[in-house]
């Protein structure tokens, strides 16, 4: 049988029919990524954190014309406050913020939980548990499985969700998310974070006049050194070494060779050499502390700060961070990620809360030395800033930025005349300082701005603003002179912490944490007293009524502008921590560091002479955070856990039922 041929013509025929088909395929496949199948991936939506950004200042910069990038998005956009959480604090706001669900959802309240059996604190975030099964070989202790670091931060991250839907998504140092949720999205963890230490940023002091500090120092730990021949010998202290009994403390020993007639020196760290002249900060140094020789070892990174060589020695080294070549710990998701990150853009501080507050209020750098680590922060935060926007392709992209809060924190006082720790003298050098930062979140918001198309939603928010920190009110304190809480020994009232010196079996209420007060309630605390139901009912309502009736004698000022119920403001199954009552505190008071970690001074008031002197732990009415957008933001009182559904509904997503957040666009 002859082979039967086709003609030009039907050749041409087909070839059509061809093309047809493959602009149906076409067709058909974009209607389906419209419609629940894989998302188009030319959606973008950039997200930025500005941490502590206030709608008030930046206002006024807009209005004065002094930042141009924020008044460029909103003429072509929109800008509102944004309501913060109750209480305003950064976990629970940025917590908020991830899980579009308030803290009756995700479960976090505060810095500081309380486990009701024992009252004892924890930190509110994160777990970190030992391994159960050991083996001991003579001084040696083995473990036979894993320890576990675990996320206290219930219900499901945005992101998380955008990856069900195939949406790629990098989240860079967002709070509240350490050890970083389990996601295939890129991710790294920001605030909570710890150091090698465990802490949440522990600073070395070294010096020959360690008694020009204080002794009850906090956030670092100061050591006496000789300078022999101009030469000092120390040791960097690391975490106990679990691998050997009684956890003996592991330590790298280093020596700094002083110049006899130069201001400067060289500091040598293993096999790591570093020459310093006086004001000058050293690069990242990589250490090792060897728990068992051959089998383990734990790496991390400092920074050295050599203050002064003559006529005292004076050192200051950083808080040893996790090596993010190898961390200890899970800092980043995929674990590849922040291994990535170092290969391509050097070390950079892993540590959750990077800006050294504690070293400046105590003394150990002054005002310039802590805006010029700050600014080693920024610059480490900006070159990665660029990286991914370079990289920024699809999907979403979530930045944070911990400079201006920080700075806000630490530099109100030179801002504000009323404060109590005002300093005329330091105005002049120091006195712009937070309008200056506001000006370099103007510069990166440029930069953002820059790649920025039609395909692109900018959204720029902050977890909460500002407001000036007076006073603090010792609200355990005015529990026991008003009768909710008896002490075992009145003779040593102030001299405990943690509730140490209390008698539960005749104590109705108490304080813990920054907003926090809880009922000794019967049948959940170990020792309560107070009976749910009509009992309790009674006590919370005469505890709301009494505390909004406090006034300060020095001023004559509300000190608390409302009470909130737990029961009334959150929604969710994770209330298991939350206290029974909040407290928001008026503009310029604050509950005292005492108050947060269950003390009982003898004073009811302090003047808050610390540099730590702006804050955010009030009643949230006062402090709004920021929302911008090139968008035209339709719902007008916007609100932290709406940012996540919004997200979600710019990719076409349907809302999960647990969030209680609404799409602001």
């Amino acid at each position: 049988m002859r082979a039967k041929r086709f003609s030009f013509h039907q050749f041409k025929r087909g070839f059509r029919l061809i093309g047809v088909l493959l602009l149906f395929l076409v067709a058909i496949a974009g209607l389906w990524s419209c419609q629940g199948g894989k998302r188009s991936l030319s959606k973008r939506v950039l997200v930025i954190g500005f941490d502590g950004m206030d709608p008030k200042i930046l206002s006024r910069l807009i209005e004065e014309g002094k930042v141009p990038s924020f008044e460029k998005l909103n003429n072509i956009g929109d800008f509102l406050p944004l309501n913060s959480s109750i209480p305003p604090q950064s976990p629970v706001a940025w917590a908020n913020f991830i899980t579009g669900m308030n803290p009756g959802g995700h479960g976090i309240f505060d810095f500081i939980h309380r486990e009701p059996e024992s009252y004892l604190p924890f930190l509110s975030t994160s777990r970190t548990e030992p391994p159960k099964r050991t083996i001991k070989l003579g001084s040696l202790i083995l473990p036979l499985s894993g320890g576990k670091v675990e996320l206290l931060r219930q219900g499901k991250a945005f992101w998380q969700i955008l990856e069900e839907y195939d949406i790629p998504a990098t989240i860079f140092r967002v709070p509240s998310n350490f050890p970083p949720a389990k996601t295939k999205q890129r991710t790294i963890s920001g605030m909570g974070t710890p150091d090698v230490l465990g802490t949440y940023g522990t600073f070395s002091f070294y010096t020959e006049q360690p008694k020009e500090l204080r002794e009850d120092i906090s956030g670092g730990a100061v050591f006496p050194v000789e300078v022999v021949d101009n030469v000092v010998k120390a040791q960097l202290v690391g975490p106990p070494n679990t691998f050997k009994e009684d956890n003996p403390t592991a330590v790298v020993d280093f020596t700094v060779y002083i110049d006899p007639e130069n201001r400067m020196a060289k500091i040598v760290v293993q096999d790591e050499e570093v020459i310093l002249k006086e004001g000058e900060w050293s690069q990242w140094v990589r250490v090792k502390f060897r728990m068992v020789r051959l089998l383990a070892s734990l790496r991390g990174i400092c920074r050295f700060y050599l203050k002064e060589t003559h006529p005292v020695f004076k050192l200051y080294v950083t808080p040893i961070n996790l090596d993010p070549k190898d961390p200890a710990m899970p800092i980043s998701t995929p674990k590849s990620y922040s291994k990535k990150l170092c290969r391509r853009l050097g070390y950079f501080y892993t540590q959750g809360m990077p800006e050294d507050t504690k070293a400046l209020d105590q003394g150990v750098l002054d005002d310039g030395e802590f805006l010029k680590q700050a600014e080693i922060v920024l610059d480490e935060r900006m070159r990665m800033f660029n990286y991914e926007l370079e990289r920024f392709r699809s999907g979403l992209l979530f930045f944070y930025f911990s400079t201006l809060d920080q700075g806000t924190h630490m530099f109100w006082r030179l801002m504000d005349p009323e404060h109590p720790s005002y300093d005329p003298q330091l105005v002049a050098k120091y006195g712009n300082v937070v309008e200056t930062l506001y000006l370099k979140m103007d510069e990166a918001l440029g930069i953002a701005l820059g790649y920025v198309d039609e395909n692109t939603t900018l959204i720029v928010m902050s977890d909460h603003g500002f407001a000036p920190f007076y006073r603090g009110f010792q609200l355990n304190t005015w529990l026991k002179e008003n009768g909710y809480v008896a002490l075992i020994d009145e003779w040593r009232q102030g001299e405990t912490e943690f509730f140490m010196n209390t008698d539960w079996d005749n104590t109705m209420a108490y304080a813990l944490g920054f907003n926090g007060l809880y009922i000794n309630q019967a049948g959940r605390e170990e020792y309560g007293i107070v009976s749910p139901g009509e009992e309790k009912e009674a006590l919370l309502e005469e505890l709301a009524e009494r505390l909004a009736q406090v006034r300060d004698p020095q001023t004559g000022l509300q000190v608390i502008s409302h009470v909130y119920r737990t029961d009334e403001v959150y929604q969710g199954e994770a209330m298991k921590y939350a206290p029974d009552l909040i407290i928001g505190y008026n503009w310029g008071y604050r509950a005292s560091n005492e108050t947060a970690l269950g003390q009982f001074p003898r004073e009811l008031f302090r003047d808050n002479t610390d540099k730590w002197s702006g804050d955010h732990c009030m009643d949230y009415v006062w402090i709004p955070g920021i929302i911008l957008s090139n968008r035209e933001i339709k719902y007008r009182q916007p609100a932290l856990y709406d940012i996540a559904p919004t997200i979600l509904a710019e990719f076409g997503i349907p809302l999960p039922k647990e969030m209680v957040g609404r799409p602001i666009f």
